[in-house]
C-alpha cells in the first residue's frame, strides 16, 4: 500500500456519494461528507464521514482499501455460551482486516466450542467434533459436502503452508451464521413464542 504523508488533504466538504458499511457501527450507508486528497488533479484517496456514527472510513482509489473494513456475516442473537459469541465476533473481525487466514482458524475453534457446548467431549480431534456436530443433527439435511469443506479448510489453516483467502473466510463464516442461528437463536425465538401464546 502506498504512502500518503505526500499528499494534502482537502478540508471537509461534500462529495460525490459513497456507498460503503461502515467498520464502526455496521450501517450500510452512502455518505457524500468526508475528505479528499488528490495527486495533480486525480483524487487517490478519500475519508468518509459516517452520518450515523460520525467516525471517519479511508478509502484508497486505485487498490479498492477501506481502512477499517466491515466485519462479515451477520450477529446471532440468544447465544447462551460468552465464549462462543466471543469467537464468532472475533472470526468476523478478522475479515475486516483482511486476516482471512485467522479467521479461518476461529473458525475451526469456534466449531469444537460448539460441539462441547452440545455434550461431545472434550479433547477430541477437530475431525470428530465436525462429525459429532454432523451425525447428531446439528447440521441440517444435505449439509454433509459442507462439513467435509469445514474440515478440510480448518485442517489445511491450521496444519499446512498455506494462506487462506477471502472467499474461503466468507464461506466458513456464512456455514458458522447458519449454524449458530439453527443451533441456538430459532430454538430460542420458537420458546420465546411458545411462551407468549401459553396462557399463565
Amino acid at each position: 500500500m502506498q504512502s500518503f504523508t505526500h499528499l494534502k488533504w482537502n478540508k471537509v466538504g461534500n462529495l460525490n456519494s459513497k456507498s460503503y458499511i461502515c467498520g464502526y457501527c455496521g450501517s450500510s450507508i452512502a455518505s457524500e461528507h468526508g475528505y479528499d486528497a488528490a495527486e495533480v488533479s486525480e483524487a487517490v484517496a478519500y475519508i468518509f464521514i459516517c452520518h450515523k456514527c460520525t467516525r471517519p472510513t479511508f478509502f484508497q482509489v486505485r487498490e479498492g482499501i477501506q481502512v477499517p473494513g466491515h466485519s462479515f456475516g451477520n450477529e446471532v442473537l440468544d447465544i447462551p455460551d460468552a465464549s462462543i459469541n466471543l469467537l464468532y465476533s472475533e472470526a468476523r473481525n478478522c475479515t475486516s482486516v483482511n486476516s482471512f487466514t485467522a479467521s479461518i482458524m476461529c473458525c475451526r475453534k469456534l466449531l469444537m466450542h460448539i460441539a462441547v457446548s452440545k455434550g461431545a467431549a472434550a479433547g477430541l480431534s477437530f475431525a470428530k467434533y465436525v462429525d459429532f456436530l454432523s451425525d447428531k443433527g446439528f447440521v441440517p439435511p444435505d449439509g454433509k459436502d459442507w462439513v467435509d469443506h469445514i474440515r478440510n479448510k480448518g485442517n489445511d489453516a491450521n496444519h499446512e503452508i498455506v494462506i487462506m483467502n477471502k472467499n474461503d473466510a466468507e464461506d466458513l463464516i456464512t456455514f458458522i451464521e447458519m449454524l449458530l442461528k439453527f443451533i441456538y437463536e430459532f430454538p430460542a425465538k420458537m420458546k420465546q413464542k411458545r411462551e407468549e401464546v401459553t396462557p399463565k
